[in-house]
Protein backbone atom coordinates (compact mmCIF):
# COMPACT_ATOMS: atom_id res chain seq x y z
CA UNK A 1 0.00 0.00 0.00
CA UNK A 2 3.13 2.70 0.82
CA UNK A 3 4.53 1.88 -2.52
CA UNK A 4 1.16 2.71 -4.27
CA UNK A 5 1.38 5.99 -2.27
CA UNK A 6 4.49 6.87 -2.97
CA UNK A 7 3.98 5.95 -6.73
CA UNK A 8 1.29 8.49 -6.46
CA UNK A 9 3.22 11.29 -4.66
CA UNK A 10 5.84 11.21 -7.53
CA UNK A 11 2.95 11.46 -10.18
CA UNK A 12 1.71 14.59 -8.25
CA UNK A 13 5.66 15.69 -7.81
CA UNK A 14 6.04 15.80 -11.69
CA UNK A 15 2.56 16.77 -12.59
CA UNK A 16 3.30 19.93 -9.89
CA UNK A 17 6.86 20.53 -11.43
CA UNK A 18 5.24 20.96 -15.09
CA UNK A 19 3.12 23.59 -13.25
CA UNK A 20 5.69 25.79 -12.15
CA UNK A 21 6.16 24.60 -8.50
CA UNK A 22 9.65 24.39 -7.04
CA UNK A 23 10.09 21.44 -5.30
CA UNK A 24 11.37 21.67 -1.17
CA UNK A 25 10.88 18.76 0.63
CA UNK A 26 9.35 15.02 -0.04
CA UNK A 27 7.45 13.36 3.05
CA UNK A 28 8.37 15.78 5.69
CA UNK A 29 7.69 13.47 9.07
CA UNK A 30 7.10 14.69 12.30
CA UNK A 31 5.74 13.10 15.72
CA UNK A 32 2.73 15.43 14.57
CA UNK A 33 2.14 14.02 11.55
CA UNK A 34 3.51 14.00 8.04
CA UNK A 35 3.23 16.37 4.94
CA UNK A 36 3.28 14.43 1.66
CA UNK A 37 5.02 17.32 -0.38
CA UNK A 38 6.03 20.98 0.45
CA UNK A 39 7.08 23.54 -2.58
CA UNK A 40 7.21 26.66 -3.57
CA UNK A 41 4.65 28.76 -5.85
CA UNK A 42 6.38 31.79 -6.33
CA UNK A 43 7.03 33.54 -3.15
CA UNK A 44 3.93 31.33 -1.15
CA UNK A 45 5.15 28.06 -0.03
CA UNK A 46 2.49 25.21 -0.36
CA UNK A 47 1.50 22.32 1.58
CA UNK A 48 0.44 19.47 -0.42
CA UNK A 49 -1.71 16.51 0.73
CA UNK A 50 -2.25 13.67 -2.01
CA UNK A 51 -4.75 11.49 -2.11
CA UNK A 52 -5.85 8.56 -4.58
CA UNK A 53 -9.39 6.73 -4.62
CA UNK A 54 -9.92 3.85 -7.16
CA UNK A 55 -13.53 6.07 -7.79
CA UNK A 56 -15.42 8.70 -7.02
CA UNK A 57 -18.02 6.65 -4.83
CA UNK A 58 -17.52 7.31 -0.97
CA UNK A 59 -16.80 11.16 -1.89
CA UNK A 60 -13.69 10.52 -3.42
CA UNK A 61 -9.96 11.32 -2.80
CA UNK A 62 -11.00 14.89 -2.41
CA UNK A 63 -13.54 14.16 0.52
CA UNK A 64 -10.55 11.69 2.12
CA UNK A 65 -9.39 15.17 3.90
CA UNK A 66 -11.14 15.15 6.70
CA UNK A 67 -11.44 18.15 9.11
CA UNK A 68 -8.83 15.67 11.23
CA UNK A 69 -6.51 15.35 8.48
CA UNK A 70 -6.23 19.28 7.93
CA UNK A 71 -5.47 20.01 11.30
CA UNK A 72 -2.72 17.30 11.42
CA UNK A 73 -1.55 18.83 8.18
CA UNK A 74 -1.45 22.54 9.67
CA UNK A 75 0.14 21.63 12.70
CA UNK A 76 2.91 19.99 10.80
CA UNK A 77 3.27 22.32 8.36
CA UNK A 78 3.77 24.90 11.53
CA UNK A 79 6.68 22.42 12.95
CA UNK A 80 7.86 22.57 10.26
CA UNK A 81 8.40 26.42 9.87
CA UNK A 82 9.26 26.35 13.37
CA UNK A 83 12.48 23.68 12.69
CA UNK A 84 13.49 25.72 9.62
CA UNK A 85 13.55 28.91 11.10
CA UNK A 86 10.35 30.41 9.13
CA UNK A 87 8.14 32.66 9.87
CA UNK A 88 4.71 31.04 9.78
CA UNK A 89 2.63 33.99 10.30
CA UNK A 90 4.62 36.05 8.30
CA UNK A 91 5.14 34.18 4.86
CA UNK A 92 2.95 33.25 2.22
CA UNK A 93 1.43 29.59 2.08
CA UNK A 94 -1.20 27.30 1.45
CA UNK A 95 -2.63 24.03 1.43
CA UNK A 96 -3.26 22.12 -1.82
CA UNK A 97 -4.77 18.88 -2.21
CA UNK A 98 -3.99 16.90 -5.20
CA UNK A 99 -6.34 14.07 -5.93
CA UNK A 100 -6.16 11.14 -7.87
CA UNK A 101 -9.01 9.17 -9.50
CA UNK A 102 -8.41 5.85 -10.96
CA UNK A 103 -6.75 2.10 -10.68
CA UNK A 104 -4.21 2.80 -12.96
CA UNK A 105 -2.32 5.12 -14.66
CA UNK A 106 -2.93 7.25 -16.52
CA UNK A 107 -4.68 8.51 -13.15
CA UNK A 108 -7.05 11.74 -13.03
CA UNK A 109 -5.61 14.55 -11.68
CA UNK A 110 -7.58 17.36 -9.89
CA UNK A 111 -5.26 19.68 -7.99
CA UNK A 112 -7.13 21.96 -5.40
CA UNK A 113 -5.53 24.94 -4.57
CA UNK A 114 -6.41 26.04 -0.78
CA UNK A 115 -8.24 23.36 -0.20
CA UNK A 116 -8.52 23.96 3.39
CA UNK A 117 -7.68 27.44 5.47
CA UNK A 118 -4.33 27.91 7.26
Amino acid sequence: MRAQGQKCEQIAKTYLLKQGLLEICDNFTSRVGEIDLIMLDNECIVFIEVKQRASNNFGGAINAVTVKKQQRIIKTAMFYCQVNHINFEQLACRFDVVAMTGSNEPYQIQWVKSAFPN
